[in-house]
């Protein structure tokens, strides 16, 4: 979809914007996800005290989550001192 009605037909299509490569983006996503980790690694730690039904399932999945979001981050190299 061509966004711009002044370019020429296939122009955007040309144009390739990788923005990993902007360090400001690269922040913003370093600091968005490691907040996720950081709150995933704190709802796991409370279904761990908490006796809920579904806590086993739940605190799996999270885990899954977790070790996604550090993957991604290891992918991108956004990995900080805290290891996220």
């Amino acid at each position: 979809m061509d966004n711009n009605p002044h370019s020429p037909p296939g122009e955007d299509d040309k144009r390739v914007v990788k923005l990993d490569h902007h360090d400001s983006v690269r922040t913003h996503v370093r600091e968005q996800v490691s907040s996720e980790v950081k709150r995933l690694e704190h709802r796991i730690e409370t279904l761990r005290l908490v006796r809920a039904p579904h806590a086993a399932i739940m605190i799996s999945t999270y885990e899954r989550m977790l070790d996604r979001k550090k993957g991604f981050l290891k992918s991108w190299g956004l990995r900080d001192g805290n290891g996220y």
